[in-house]
This record gives structure tokens, sequence and C-alpha cells, in this order.
């Protein structure tokens, strides 16, 4: 019987591995996080799995993120946009937002993802 992955990490390119190198936070060193690369797959996995223990952000999902961090036009969707989706569905479905973490290297995208985050616990 496999595990039930209760732990979700929203990267494009990481592992949790590689995330303990820089945040040197031992909940990455766990072996139940499921990995998910895109806005798409994140709302899909919690849509069938139900809200996590925890979710840990990346913000920058997609190359054009990278190249144009500043930009509020991207095609692609970002971690920020998985925050918000988030809060939505807790919001329509009367749950408790999940622990979260963000491991992003983006600050600006960093601070915007957890002030969202944060604001909504305060509800």
């Amino acid at each position: 019987m496999e595990l039930t992955k209760r732990l979700l990490f929203l990267d494009d390119i990481r592992y949790p591995i590689e995330a303990h190198k820089y945040t040197k936070q031992d909940i990455f060193l766990r072996k139940d996080w499921h990995t998910v690369r895109n806005y798409e797959q994140f709302v899909n996995r919690i849509l069938e799995k139900g809200l996590p223990e925890m979710i840990s952000f990346d913000h920058d999902l997609a190359d054009e993120h990278y190249l144009t961090p500043d930009s509020q036009e991207f095609v692609e969707k970002t971690g920020y946009d998985c925050a918000k989706w988030l809060v939505e569905y807790c919001m329509d479905n009367y749950l408790d937002l999940p622990k979260f973490y963000c491991h992003s290297m983006n600050p600006v995208g960093k601070a915007n993802i957890e002030g969202l985050l944060n604001n909504f616990k305060k509800l």
C-alpha cells in the first residue's frame, strides 16, 4: 500500500530535498511529499485528494516568470495564483487553511504569497 502523500510541494523544477539545502527546514527531508509542477496540477491534486496537511509554495512556475519577474501579464500562472485559488477553495468549502511554507527564491513573490495566506488565516 502506498503511503498517502499528505504534504504538497509546488515547484516547477526542484524537489523537496533540494529546498532543504537552502531553507534548512527538516520537513523537506520527509518522504511523503507529492510534487506538483504547475497551477493545473496543484488544483487537480487538491480537488482529487482533498487538502494536504501542509503545502510548500514556489512562486515562479514557468520560464517567463524568471525572465520578467515584475510583469503582471504572465500567461502561465504563478504560485501566487495557486495561493489565491487555495484561499477561495477554503472559503467556499468552509475549510481551514492547511499549514504552509514558501520556499521560493523570489523575495517579492514569496512575500506576496505569505502576505495573502497570513491575512486569510487572520479572518
